[in-house]
C-alpha cells in the first residue's frame, strides 16, 4: 500500500536535503548545479495556488545565495527566483528575516540585480540582517493581464505577491516586514504593488519607473514599448480609452490613497541629457536619454501628489542622466538606509 509522507517526515527530509546540498557546494562564483528534487520529496510547502518548488541550487561555496525554480499556475509555466541570504540564516529555524523584493526591468531576467556590471547588492545586503528576493518578471509589466477582459495567464502580480511570497515565507524564513524595489518597468511594479496589496510593503524604492500612466503621452509610450517586445499591448491592461478603469486600477499615482502605510523613495532623470555617470561616446539621441526624459515628469507628478496626500516620500529628481545601471546603483545606495529603517533591519555583526 502506498504511504503518504507526513508533514514531519517531509520536514526531516528537507533538513537532510539542505544539509547534503550545503556540504557539497564547491568553490567558485559560478552556479553549482544540483539534482532537481520533487517538491513533495524535499518537504517544501506549496503556495495557496498550488505553485511548487521544482528544484534549487546554491550559487557559491559560502552558501549565501541560491536559485529556485517554481512551477506557477498563475503563469502556466516554470520560472526562476534568486535569493540572497543574510548572515546567520539557517534552514528551518524559527527566526524570520525582513525581505527586499527586487524587480528587474524589461528585456531582462531574475539575474539582473546580481550581474557584476549592475549593482553591488550582494555586498550591500550582507551588511544587514535582510533577505533579498529577485523573481523573474519577463516583459509581463508586473500585472495580471487583461486579455480582453477574460483574465487568465499570465498573472504576474499573483506570481509575485502570492506565489513567490508564500513560498519564501513557508519554506525559507522570509518574514512579514517587506520592501519592494525596482528599476524601469520593475520600478513601476514596485510602486504599484503596495496599492494592489495595501499593507503588504512597508517601503518601496522605485528608480526610473513610469509612476503616472495617465500622464500625457505615456499610454502611447507604454503601448509602443510592449509592441516592440513582440506582444499584443492590448492584452496587458486593455485599451487605454475603452478600458480606462483597468488602467487606473494599476496606475501608481491613482493608487496613492491605498498606499499611506508605505514609505517611498523615487528617483529619475528628467532632461534627457548626458549626466556625470554616462560614457562620453553615448549619442545624444540614445534611447536611454529619450526614456528618462519621458519618465521624469511622471516621477515628479507622483512625488507631488504623494506629498499632497501626505504619503511619506523622498524624491530625488536629478535632472541629467541616462536610463542606466550606474544611476540605479547610486540611487539604491541612497535609498537603502531609509529602507532598512522602515523594515526594522539591523546591521550584521
Amino acid at each position: 500500500m502506498k504511504r503518504t509522507m507526513s508533514a514531519e517526515s517531509r520536514r526531516r527530509t528537507a533538513r537532510r536535503a539542505w544539509s547534503v546540498l550545503a556540504g557539497t557546494a564547491v568553490a567558485g562564483t559560478a552556479a553549482v548545479p544540483l539534482t532537481a528534487l520533487p517538491a513533495e520529496a524535499a518537504g517544501f510547502r506549496p503556495a495557496d495556488t498550488g505553485a511548487r518548488i521544482l528544484s534549487y541550487k546554491w550559487l557559491n561555496k559560502g552558501k549565501t545565495a541560491f536559485d529556485f525554480r517554481v512551477q506557477s499556475p498563475s503563469l502556466g509555466s516554470a520560472q526562476n527566483v534568486r535569493v540572497l541570504l543574510p548572515k546567520g540564516w539557517k534552514n528551518n529555524s524559527r527566526q524570520s528575516w525582513p525581505v527586499v523584493y527586487a524587480y528587474h526591468g524589461g528585456n531582462d531576467n531574475w539575474t539582473s540585480w546580481t550581474r557584476q556590471k549592475s549593482t553591488d547588492i550582494e555586498a550591500l545586503s550582507r551588511k544587514w540582517g535582510v533577505m533579498v528576493v529577485m523573481p523573474e518578471g519577463a516583459n509581463g509589466s508586473y500585472t495580471n493581464w487583461y486579455n480582453g477582459g477574460r483574465g487568465g495567464t499570465p498573472k504576474w502580480e499573483d506570481f509575485h505577491l502570492r506565489e513567490v511570497r508564500q513560498l519564501m515565507e513557508r519554506n525559507f524564513q522570509a518574514g512579514g516586514s517587506r520592501a519592494a524595489m525596482g528599476i524601469s518597468s520593475g520600478a513601476q511594479g514596485a510602486c504599484t504593488y503596495p496599492g494592489r496589496a495595501p499593507g503588504m510593503f512597508r517601503f518601496a524604492a522605485c528608480f526610473s519607473g513610469i509612476l503616472s500612466m495617465s500622464s500625457p503621452g505615456i499610454p502611447s509610450l507604454l503601448m509602443y514599448t510592449n509592441t516592440t517586445n513582440g506582444q499584443n499591448p492590448y492584452d496587458i491592461w486593455g485599451s487605454p480609452l475603452l478600458n480606462r478603469a483597468n488602467w487606473d486600477a494599476h496606475d501608481p499615482i491613482k493608487l496613492l490613497p491605498k498606499m499611506r502605510s508605505t514609505r517611498f523613495y523615487v528617483s529619475s532623470g528628467t532632461t534627457g541629457r548626458r549626466g556625470p555617470l554616462d560614457p562620453e561616446n553615448i549619442a545624444p539621441w540614445d534611447i536611454g536619454y529619450i526614456s528618462e526624459k519621458a519618465i521624469g515628469p511622471t516621477v515628479q507628478a507622483f512625488a507631488a501628489e504623494a506629498k499632497r496626500q501626505r504619503v511619506p516620500i523622498i524624491a530625488n529628481v536629478y535632472g541629467d542622466g541616462r536610463h542606466s545601471w550606474p544611476y540605479w546603483k547610486r540611487e539604491m545606495h541612497s535609498a537603502w538606509p531609509h529602507m532598512m529603517k522602515a523594515l526594522g533591519a539591523r546591521q550584521a555583526r
